[in-house]
């Protein structure tokens, strides 16, 4: 395959609503269409799924009510975001949402002296070091084919495409030491503040390299739940004060081991051919996260903690969650490769 310089596409408009898969969907952009609709009876009673962090129509209605609060879609009321028909809607959803959170990996209160608050940094790792799920770099480095590698960044486009942006919701809840770290990172997310540079754009860059749509939602209609799951958790993370502490969890774990899942889809997008710029965004981050790992671990986390005790457990719980929903992404998608079909709805 040629290399070729891959400028980055400039996709500004607003994407559309995706097809709707079930009541709950059909509620959800029913209610964001027209806020002033309420829940009839059978759309409440849908919530009560069995699986909510692997249900469809469950995840995909969240997606869409979070995604209100970042760049929206085309035919969303300008008053849905904060309409009481749709917070009370949403309230609903999230309230299953984060009791499957919390069933998934139980949630440790914050009177549980088991993680030292200075020593919160240390139980995140020796969580890393204890996590048994499949690893989906060195799947895609040993067997990938640009087939797998342009289904891989359709998958992470939920999240890349907004790199940054959820997890700077905790911004004004921090201060002091721990609120330096963070903005240290996430400057460095944000390109810095050089156009172009933006880790969400550098990943768009990569897309079109891979022949694929980089706009914005373009792609939510083939992403199956445990994706939408993954975004969803920060998501949920982010819009909750109270949740901070597990937000930053989130942040930490990334952060703390990105590094060699990076340099291994680098070596995979190179090994198939792709151009330099198609490839930088992993090793931006593979340069970047050298720093930004110890940086989460002792300057943010650390420090948070230090300050609020009793936010161990909950940073700690952040990550492990986080791990528990990345495992089962990852299993889903190294199943149906290794099976020879295709990880994505259609």
């Amino acid at each position: 395959m040629t290399a070729l310089h891959v400028e980055i596409p400039a996709h500004t408009s607003t994407p559309h609503l995706p097809p709707p898969v079930g009541p709950l969907t059909v509620f959800t952009e029913t209610v964001l269409r027209d806020p002033t609709r309420t829940a009839p009876a059978e759309a409440l009673r849908a919530i009560d799924v069995a699986d909510p962090l692997g249900d469809l129509d469950f995840q995909l209605s969240l997606y869409l009510l979070h995604d209100i609060h970042y760049r929206c879609y085309e035919e969303v009321c300008p008053d849905a975001e904060w309409h009481p028909n749709v917070v009370s809607w949403w309230h609903a959803i999230a309230s299953h949402f984060e009791q499957g959170l919390r069933s998934a990996v139980p949630m440790l209160p914050a009177t549980d002296g088991s993680v030292h608050p200075g020593a919160t940094g240390d139980a995140i790792v020796a969580s890393i070091d204890g996590f048994d799920g499949p690893s989906l770099s060195g799947w895609v480095l040993e067997h990938a084919s640009i087939d797998v590698l342009r289904e891989f960044a359709i998958h992470r486009s939920a999240y890349q495409l907004k790199e940054a942006d959820p997890h700077t919701f905790a911004l004004p809840r921090l201060d002091g030491a721990a609120k330096a770290a963070f903005v240290e990172i996430q400057m460095d997310e944000y390109g810095n503040g050089e156009p172009g540079r933006a880790h969400a754009e550098l990943f768009a860059r990569s897309m079109a390299g891979l022949g694929l749509d980089a706009s914005y939602g373009h792609y939510l209609p083939s992403l199956p739940a445990t994706t939408l799951t993954t975004v969803n958790l920060m998501t949920h993370l982010a819009l909750h004060r109270r949740l901070l502490p597990a937000l930053l969890g989130h942040l930490a774990l990334f952060e703390m081991t990105s590094v060699t899942p990076m340099g291994r889809y680098a070596e995979a997008m190179r090994r198939i051919g792709m151009s330099e710029d198609a490839c930088e965004f992993y090793d931006v981050h593979v340069e970047a996260d050298e720093h930004h790992g110890p940086l989460a671990r002792r300057g943010l986390v650390d420090a948070y903690v230090s300050e609020h005790p009793g936010a161990a457990p909950l940073a700690v719980w952040g990550a492990q969650i986080t791990m528990a929903v990345e495992r089962r992404f990852a299993s889903d998608l190294i199943d149906a490769w290794s099976a020879g079909r295709s990880s994505l709805l259609h």
